[in-house]
């Protein structure tokens, strides 16, 4: 299953239609584990629902968490409810002003989008408190994860980026053991990509969506990420722009490292 918008009239689960209480309710993205997200008329604002069905692995419970701290802290949908049955899990979020990074509008004018998820960036490596930060997305974790996967005979090179897929399980597992120094240490986004940025009318940043892997780890964890994002939401063309804005050069060792991490991840 690609992830993507699901067709207008994808059925709504029942706790959804529960939580909408009436209001118009429309699908906006299905990721590839079956996730599904809603978004709610509420007035003169918005609400968006996440909802999982109870096999797929997904966790929105540590979401929730780790939106219920970050909120103090920087611009992230605030938590109405959250909850899990035997249908599957939800979580009901306040809508933020701004549109995905990948709407029509910013694709046609990606010099604008990667400036804003630069900037959008660096203001979230700065303003959450690392020392205060109770989530970790550490290397170690990561790699402990992805060795498990590879025990299990789980990691499919056919699967990745074809910039790894020649390495195959081995080669890719060997390049992850070399790990680079920590440039800065951050709370990262954990899912940098691009359609988790939002961005105001006017091309300003407006905050970020999808935190449920938020934890403290080297700031290249998210960069490397964000701007391969680019390539296929906007082209290849713009990773000097993100860059740009963000404030920093680049760094390809990190940026390969933590990109191959990603893949196997």
């Amino acid at each position: 299953m690609l992830s993507g918008p699901p067709p207008p009239d994808h059925p709504v689960p029942a706790v959804v239609r529960r939580l909408a209480a009436g209001r118009p309710t429309r699908p906006v993205w299905r990721n590839e584990l079956g996730g599904l997200t809603f978004e709610i008329a509420a007035g003169l604002g918005r609400w968006f629902v996440k909802w999982a069905p109870p096999d797929s692995g997904l966790r929105l419970d540590r979401e929730a968490e780790r939106l219920r701290w970050a909120v103090r802290y920087a611009p992230v949908p605030p938590v109405l409810d959250e909850g899990a049955d035997e249908t599957g899990s939800w979580l009901l979020t306040d809508g933020l002003p701004g549109e995905s990074a990948v709407v029509d509008r910013w694709k046609a004018d990606p010099a604008t989008g990667a400036t804003a998820i630069g900037a959008g960036l660096r203001r979230l490596h700065d303003r959450l408190p690392v020392a205060d930060c109770p989530f970790g997305w550490r290397v170690e974790d990561r790699l402990a994860r992805i060795r498990g996967l590879a025990t299990a005979g789980r990691l499919e090179p056919a699967r990745w980026h074809p910039d790894h897929a020649a390495f195959g399980v081995d080669g890719a597992l060997a390049r992850l053991a070399d790990v680079p120094a920590v440039d800065r240490l951050v709370v990262c986004q954990g899912d940098a990509c691009a359609p988790n940025t939002l961005i105001t009318p006017d091309g300003r940043f407006a905050g970020h969506v999808d935190l449920g892997a938020l934890g403290v780890a080297d700031r290249w964890a998210d960069l490397a990420v964000a701007t391969w994002s680019l390539h296929w939401n906007y082209g290849p063309s713009w990773e000097g722009t993100l860059l740009e804005a963000y404030g920093v050069e680049p760094d390809p060792e990190r940026i390969a490292y933590y990109r191959l991490l990603w893949d196997l991840g």
